[in-house]
């Protein structure tokens, strides 16, 4: 029996081994707060979900590459090859490709936390491989912060306040009076971090906050968004209206006269025309709490008297990723940032806003100082590109134009996919709307370990073997840690390392020593450990130990920079630390959007009502507000099959909680099954009954699995994708993030026989 040093997205773990086969999973002793998801990583071992070997779609082999003939994928059987045949053919397929159609046609890299891996990271490996054969359409941004990440480098000049590199909560423990949480801060989401995270520190913090006397207020349709024991205050909002209450908190603190005139004049551009916005010019309705109470459904007074503490008390506001995850999502951001502004609570210790802290492990966490080992992915020759959420309207509108950050674009006509380390029938939105997109491309390529929705809609499968099947190293600038994964168990069936595969294609373009540089998987995995500690030395940072020492103890600690004050300098010295936007300062009103004149998204923050919510006409018909947050039992769709996700199952299903009022009202009880339904589709779900949701309210977490059944007519997802519900609409013309949270629903009663979800390999 023996100990071997691992990591995953959820943390640090040693993973025990006794005669080639794994008896237990013991989390790092070191971490505060280790995540129930550590025992399930073993899951990826179930031989009964894993993909035996490469397998190619049979119309597809058979010649069927014919613009839009993918209407099989999903549907037909596959044929088994060899890893010489598949290689080949995917080999082949890049090359005839980029001859017939240029580089462009290919869209490649895909999109996911495929693994924490930084040497095996699939989309790191495709996108190197597709570099060296001319380039590729790839994609900007991600789904998690698509609209948020846009709008936050335009107003403040970079990534900072959205990435973990802005105020934390160790400062808000020590400075803050007033702490404001919009969206979330659940344990839920901080159990995960891209490339592993070896310390969980959020529910730490959230103890110091407390026991310092910090007022919490949560601002979110759950109660359940925050621990009970912070003793939060909670304002249940309507989905959506968040930008009404943060115009309305900074209009009552302009019409008193209690705002920071000092700091909107030094350090913002349009801060005249945002406080005159906010009075009532432009659409003559001034916000009011009086104004938002309407909207949000919360009491004027409370609004009133909490502007009114916002304006003498050190405040901090943190909001959540998800909030931008809707139709006009910079609003919600661009408010936030102007409600910090107008209260001159920027650069103060303990003041000031952050975007995401706890929607990942690493952010709101100290921060490492050591730059993380990554993959080199090369020079991409070619500048094709999609915002990342628009891959359905690029696939069904190549040739048309698209705007994205203030510059017009046209979408390329893709022929090929390369899709590694994702599940776009989980995290993309209409999912029926993507199936007839995916329709459309002449091939499509899918590595992976597990039968998922995307896999069974390929033309060539290649099984891929999980972390424990193979060495990596993992790190991230949202972790304190550089990890060791040292293999546990030799790869199951004849799957490949993400590298080994991708590396026997690159020898049939000829491109194996460009690609390999001539290193095996250990030589890369030294190789970019040696590159960090070189780094750390020449920048002075730390003293990193050779590779050896490192790779023996498994893990190695790194140093981190706590109490950040974010634009702490540029507010003490603006004109000397200027922001990288196109004033120099923070953009309260935006000359590029003027200019731009999109309706979705004007120059400055505004309250733009949305097409499906609480307050829309459509709720005539679909009287819920769907909201879909990540789920307690996973990461996003990843283990959907595993123990612990199928233990936060309710009848089988996604479980789908309801207020009970509403509940009573629809005569649902705990351990239904009810139909969630709208114009873009339908699915099932398990009913919990909880008083932690608004009235009106629906929660269904996304990552279930995919899985359309046609029996008895309509097609129904039998395993509760919240995505078969949503919209795939641009956030905006600026950012075109997604819109996931713009969604109504009706929801039923189901007493029909539709069968639960099964996870077996049944396309082989």
């Amino acid at each position: 029996m023996k100990r071997i040093a691992h990591a995953a997205h959820w943390g640090v773990f040693d993973v025990v081994v006794d005669n080639g086969a794994i008896v237990a999973i013991e989390p790092f002793a070191g971490d505060p707060a280790p995540p129930q998801m550590i025992a399930a990583v073993r899951d990826w071992l179930d031989p009964a979900v894993r993909i035996r070997q490469p397998m190619v779609r049979k119309g597809w082999l058979e010649g069927e590459r014919r613009l839009g003939s993918g209407s099989a994928r999903g549907h037909e059987a596959f044929v088994a090859v060899d890893w010489e045949e598949a290689t080949r053919l995917v080999a082949g397929e890049i090359d005839r490709v980029r001859s017939e159609r240029g580089n462009d046609a290919i869209f490649g890299g895909s999109y996911g936390w495929g693994g924490s891996g930084r040497f095996h990271h699939a989309q790191s490996q495709v996108r190197r491989l597709l570099n060296l054969t001319g380039g590729y359409t790839g994609h900007v941004d991600t789904y998690s912060v698509g609209a948020g990440a846009v709008i936050a480098r335009h107003v403040l000049g970079d990534d900072a306040a959205y990435y973990g590199r802005a105020t934390g909560l160790d400062t808000v423990a020590r400075h803050s009076e007033i702490l404001l949480v919009f969206g979330s801060l659940a344990p839920r989401t901080a159990q995960v971090e891209s490339g592993g995270i070896a310390r969980h520190t959020l529910e730490e913090n959230l103890r110091r906050i407390r026991d310092a006397g910090v007022r919490v207020v949560l601002v979110s349709p759950r109660r359940d968004d925050i621990p009970d024991w912070v003793g939060a205050e909670w304002w249940p909002i309507a989905p959506g209206t968040d930008t009404a209450l943060l115009l309305a908190l900074a209009g009552e603190i302009v019409a008193a006269g209690h705002h920071d005139a000092d700091f909107l004049s030094r350090c913002c551009t349009g801060g005249d025309t945002f406080c005159g916005y906010l009075a009532g010019g432009g659409d003559g309705v001034p916000k009011t709490a009086t104004w938002a109470s309407a909207i949000t459904g919360l009491g004027a007074d409370d609004i009133r008297a909490l502007a009114a503490d916002i304006a003498r008390k050190r405040t901090f506001i943190t909001m959540s990723w998800s909030l931008q995850r809707a139709q006009h999502g910079e609003q919600p951001w661009w408010a936030a940032i102007a409600l910090a502004a107008v209260a001159g609570q920027i650069g103060l210790p303990g003041g000031g806003v952050t975007f995401g802290v706890a929607s990942t492990g690493g952010v709101g966490a100290p921060q490492s100082l050591v730059r993380p080992p990554s993959l080199p992915q090369g020079t991409k020759p070619n500048r094709s590109f999609i915002p990342v959420a628009r891959i359905a309207d690029m696939l069904l509108k190549p040739g048309e134009p698209f705007t994205y950050d203030g510059h017009a674009y046209v979408y390329p006509d893709v022929r090929m996919l390369y899709w590694a380390g994702g599940n776009p029938f989980h995290h993309h939105q209409d999912l029926a709307r993507l199936e007839r997109a995916w329709a459309r491309p002449e091939t499509i390529v899918v590595q992976d370990l597990v039968w998922s929705a995307t896999a069974r809609r390929a033309d060539i499968v290649l099984p891929v073997c999980s972390s424990l099947e193979r060495n990596d190293i993992a790190g991230s600038r949202r972790s304190d840690h550089i990890l060791a994964m040292h293999q546990a168990v030799a790869p199951m069936f004849g799957s490949r390392s993400d590298y080994d595969m991708v590396r026997h294609v690159a020898s049939h373009l000829g491109l194996e020593a460009a690609f390999s540089e001539g290193r095996d998987e250990m030589d890369w995995i030294r190789h970019l450990y040696e590159v960090t500690r070189a780094d750390a030395h020449e920048r002075n940072v730390c003293e990193l130990p050779d590779f050896e020492t490192f790779w023996q103890a498994g893990r190695v600690a790194v140093p981190t920079r706590g109490n950040v004050v974010h634009l702490e300098t540029f507010r003490q010295q603006p004109e000397a630390h200027p922001l990288n936007t196109e004033s120099g300062k923070i953009l309260l009103t935006s000359a590029t959007l003027a200019a731009a004149g999109y309706a979705d998204c004007p120059p400055h923050a505004a309250w733009l009502p949305k097409a499906e919510t609480l307050a829309s006409s459509a709720r005539e018909r679909h009287p819920f507000h769907l909201i879909t947050p990540q789920p307690d039992g996973r990461l996003h769709s990843q283990l959907d099959f595993g123990h612990v996700s199928q233990g936060h199952k309710t009848a089988g299903r996604e479980t789908l909680m309801l207020n009970a009022g509403d509940a009573a009202r629809l005569g649902l009880v705990d351990g239904d099954t009810a139909l969630v339904a709208n114009d873009r589709g339908r699915c099932l779900a398990g009913v919990r009954v909880s008083d932690d949701v608004r009235p009106g309210v629906a929660v269904l977490p996304t990552g279930a699995w995919y899985a359309p059944f046609e029996g008895g007519g309509e097609p129904v997802d039998i395993a509760g994708n919240p995505n078969v519900l949503t919209q795939d609409i641009p956030s905006s013309a600026f950012s075109q993030g997604c819109s996931a949270h713009t969604c109504l629903v009706s929801i039923t009663r189901y007493d029909g026989n539709a069968p639960k979800p099964q996870f077996v390999a049944a396309a082989e």
